[in-house]
């Protein structure tokens, strides 16, 4: 059973997001595309996603997506580690999206989170 959450997270180029607002719908980064679906996170695992993919990357925007509004597209499979990952199989439709923040680059080099909703 996927784990219980009703916001989930992508971590895009504040570029890409911008170009995908203006189109009305983001259908994913390169390595999306590469994979075959969008790559999201939980709030629990969003900070490691981010360390791990996008360490020290200035300009990127963290998307708050409403997980039930993804329908049956949305399927939760797990990674490497086994943990399990919200994936899209689907363009990300803009109605879903609740918020839209900045996600800057602290002195230390990592990522400054606001306040995330599981």
């Amino acid at each position: 059973m996927p784990p219980v959450s009703s916001l989930i997270y992508k971590i895009v180029s504040e570029h890409e997001w911008l170009a995908a607002a203006a189109e009305g719908r983001f259908v994913g980064s390169a390595v999306d595309i590469d994979d075959g679906f969008i790559h999201f996170s939980t709030a629990a695992q969003v900070a490691e996603t981010t360390a791990r993919h996008f360490a020290g990357r200035k300009g990127l925007v963290l998307v708050a997506v409403e997980a039930a509004a993804l329908g049956e597209a949305l399927k939760w499979e797990p990674s490497r580690g086994g943990a399990l990952f919200p994936h899209l199989y689907d363009v990300l439709t803009l109605d879903a999206v609740r918020r839209v923040e900045p996600l800057p680059v602290g002195e230390g080099g990592t990522h400054l989170f606001p306040e995330l909703e599981a």
